[in-house]
């Protein structure tokens, strides 16, 4: 779209929203626009821990978003150029963690609004994580909202972590079900892996230790539209000479990085879900409760932090935030009294987000409109050309 316009704000934030006069954090965003008398659309991405996408323009949903407003990205607090937290700045940031949540993302979203737009609402596009964010917004700060929109993201505002767990690893065992009905011959060679790897000790040419549950995260493919049949190629031929091969082995790591670059994810993947107290590696302790799956999904585990060199240093933050005492994300009253205009996508067979805690959400939002629907998995947005998207400002749109 040769007249799209990309314009970089950067903002003065505080480490802690409940001390605004103390230390402060850089947030960074980037607009991206047509014409400048459109209305601004807040876009929050998957996560915790991922910047905002860096995006060429011709994006389908980027397309369909810019018809009818100026897009602003924002790197949430901890990503991109947003002041990152990494093992450089950990001793500054990591006392903090507990302050990079969906509570603190939506309160820097409130001061980045107050600042472009003075008191006028503006709108939020929520793509998985930031789908959280957005029923957190509608929850702490529904006066700054003009309109909401959901995908992938309709969180179980009432479950715990233990909950969301146990509705997940069935998702988990059936998509694995229906990756080997795909693909048939792939059982026979993830069993002949795992063996190997319990066998014998293997490290990725990053010096990650691959143990059998380490390589069971690759289940994390499973969740995107083409997932499965890069599972399938990437199982076609791990061995040479009868020890994994080296290409096999950087696919791997190249397939896992998503729990290592970005250590956010992996520290506050869990707090997500907490509402009311500790996590206590919940993951961890509901997967007992499943001991017979090939593949995990999107679950963090404490011994990733053992096994991989990016994460080690994280290992006692990581053991600390699992007994944090966590406050709610959600405060129910408002959600039953919204007024906000909000629809939200929500994916039939999604192996991120518990259709059904969503579809209780959905009933629970006074006004929200759903979207059930089979045709889309969890990366909809993104693969379907603006359909998604457009499907939801329709629906939004109707009397």
């Amino acid at each position: 779209m040769p007249s799209t316009v990309f314009v970089d704000h950067t903002f003065s934030l505080p480490l802690s929203h409940d001390h605004p006069n103390g230390e402060r954090i850089e947030g960074y965003a980037r607009e991206v626009r047509t014409r400048t008398d459109l209305p601004w659309l807040l876009y929050l991405n998957g996560g915790p821990g991922f910047p905002a996408p860096r995006v060429h323009g011709d994006e389908g949903w980027l397309r369909r978003a810019l018809a009818d407003y100026r897009v602003l990205l924002l790197d949430q607090r901890g990503t991109g150029r947003s002041t990152p937290l990494n093992r450089h700045t950990l001793p500054r940031l990591g006392p903090h963690l507990h302050h990079f949540r969906a509570d603190s993302i939506v309160r820097d979203a409130e001061l980045i609004r107050r600042s472009l737009l003075g008191d006028e609402p503006w709108s939020v596009l929520g793509q998985s994580f930031g789908g959280y964010c957005t029923v957190t917004y509608l929850s702490l700060a529904p006066e700054g909202l003009r309109e909401a929109i959901i995908t992938g993201g309709l969180p179980g505002v009432e479950a715990d972590a233990d909950t969301v767990y146990r509705h997940l690893y069935p998702v988990v065992a059936a998509k694995t079900k229906a990756h080997y009905q795909r693909f048939p011959g792939d059982r026979a060679q993830v069993r002949r892996v795992i063996e190997h790897l319990n066998d014998d000790e293997i490290h990725l040419p990053g010096g990650r230790l691959l143990t059998a549950d380490a390589f069971r995260l690759l289940g994390n493919l499973l969740g995107s539209s083409t997932g499965s049949r890069q599972l399938h190629y990437l199982l076609e031929d791990p061995f040479t000479a009868g020890r994994l091969s080296d290409a096999f082995l950087m696919q791997v790591e190249r397939e896992l990085s998503w729990t290592s670059t970005s250590p956010i994810y992996s520290l506050l993947h869990e707090a997500t879900y907490a509402q009311h107290g500790r996590t206590d590696w919940a993951g961890e302790r509901v997967r007992a409760e499943f001991p017979d799956l090939d593949f995990l999904g999107e679950m963090i585990y404490p011994w990733i932090f053992d096994n991989d060199p990016l994460l080690r240093p994280f290992r006692s933050l990581a053991h600390d935030l699992a007994q944090h005492h966590w406050p709610p994300l959600y405060d129910l009253d408002r959600l039953r009294a919204n007024e906000v205009p909000v629809a939200a996508a929500i994916y039939a067979d999604d192996l991120y987000i518990a259709r059904n805690l969503s579809l209780a959400t959905a009933e629970l939002i006074r006004g929200l409109r759903p979207w059930l629907t089979a045709d889309h998995g969890h990366d909809g947005l993104r693969v379907s050309n603006g359909a998604v998207l457009d499907h939801l400002l329709t629906s939004l749109r109707r009397e």
